[in-house]
């Protein structure tokens, strides 16, 4: 019997044949790995909640870049953790030079100058009442968190860091902190924009790790309803407008549509954060065995590319590195 049909199996039918069709790829390149970062000397403490990832003191967080830049990844953004009772509702050690966290990003670009180093803009680890934007009467207030971000942003670039990524999801953010850098002679640093920033429960052990849960109510009234795809749409071109460099999009697996949608929006490099909770669920399921965590590593930074990521920001990127050694 003649049987005249299109057959794309005979693309799948070696490694080999399917490698050079292979449409996407994750490289080294396109993953950016956050860190979290510890006053003090030769500290390592686990973040219980996402197996493998440490608060590392600036000691040993040298040493893990070291490791991870012989491993092929250039890029880092690094986050503090800051104890209660150097917090305040002005988030006032978030610019403060004499800090511990600026001071370690001094000596970060001083031994890696060739690496790429982000830092996050928000108010949520220095502030006791662990929102990202000022609280009055029970309110986050716009307007007058700006003036911090502004600062902050300023005081990080004096660091020497590459990227600022303001996460906070204030309206006019960004073309605030581009005016303050840009006044400060900063105008080689780029911004990374939380364009579409979710109010997710996918980021519990991140806050596990910075301690930075809000101390009352939630987000919502500045992060993007699970709901909406088109506002985030609006976020993007604001964003770009502004003077933002790089858009991203975070949580990245539940929200695969909308890194699409901004792809095509825009002509800017999209990045996606693929989250701490993210990360802790395939940890937490493989631990138990119930599926190969390794395999699911590579399939989920896969759709997150496929989607249209140009950058993935990603407590995996460590593991992807040492599998391709």
């Amino acid at each position: 019997m003649e049987i005249n049909i299109r057959r794309p199996r005979r693309n799948r039918k070696s490694e080999a044949i399917r490698s050079i069709v292979r449409e996407n790829e994750v490289r080294l390149n396109d993953l950016l790995f956050p860190l979290f970062l510890i006053d003090g000397t030769n500290k390592k403490i686990a973040v219980e909640s996402m197996p493998g990832i440490y608060r590392l003191s600036l000691d040993l967080m040298l040493k893990e870049i070291e490791y991870c830049m012989k491993l092929g990844i250039i890029a880092f953004d690094i986050f503090p953790a800051v104890e209660d009772h150097l917090k305040d509702k002005t988030a006032s050690k978030s610019y403060d030079q004499n800090f511990f966290y600026l001071k370690a990003l001094k000596e970060i670009k001083k031994q890696f100058p060739e690496a790429c180093i982000m830092t996050d803009v928000a108010m949520d680890p220095y502030s006791s009442d662990g929102h990202d934007g000022l609280v009055e009467d029970g309110k986050i207030i716009n307007d007058k968190t700006l003036d911090i971000l502004g600062k902050m942003a300023v005081a990080q670039a004096a660091t020497g860091i590459d990227i600022i990524g303001p996460s906070d999801m204030m309206d006019g953010r960004v073309g605030y902190i581009r005016k303050a850098l840009d006044e400060n002679g900063f105008t080689d640093v780029s911004i990374m924009s939380y364009t579409a920033k979710y109010a997710s429960g996918f980021y519990n052990p991140f806050r596990d790790a910075l301690d930075s849960a809000p101390k009352f109510g939630d987000k919502k009234t500045y992060q993007m309803d699970p709901a909406n795809a088109r506002e985030a749409l609006i976020e993007a071109t604001l964003d770009e407008q502004e003077g933002a460099d790089f858009l991203m999009i975070k949580p990245a697996l539940s929200y695969l549509d909308v890194i699409q949608q901004i792809k095509k929006q825009t002509n800017l490099p999209v990045a996606a954060y693929n989250v701490s909770g993210e990360y802790a669920m395939v940890k937490a399921a493989a631990e138990k065995k119930w599926l190969d965590g390794n395999r699911v590593m590579n399939e989920i930074l896969l759709s997150i590319k496929r989607a249209g990521a140009d950058i993935i920001l990603t407590y995996f990127a460590k593991e992807f590195a040492e599998q391709k050694k």
